[in-house]
């Protein structure tokens, strides 16, 4: 598993309660809630790297 890279957040106390909230009610962590925030902007984006497991899974056109 590779390595998770430690940094600050600086976050609007207001933007904070709501993740917290957020995180809460999908039983994750502050943490892996804004993870999985970025996880799917990079998706949406299209500036996530597929892998091989995700073109196995891909549906035929």
């Amino acid at each position: 598993m590779d390595k998770k890279k430690p940094f600050v957040l600086r976050l609007h106390p207001e933007m904070m309660k709501r993740l917290e909230k957020w995180a809460s009610d999908e039983f994750r962590s502050i943490n892996g809630q804004i993870e999985w925030i970025l996880h799917q902007a990079l998706k949406k984006s299209g500036r996530l790297k597929k892998t091989e497991k995700d073109k196995e899974n891909k549906e035929p056109d």
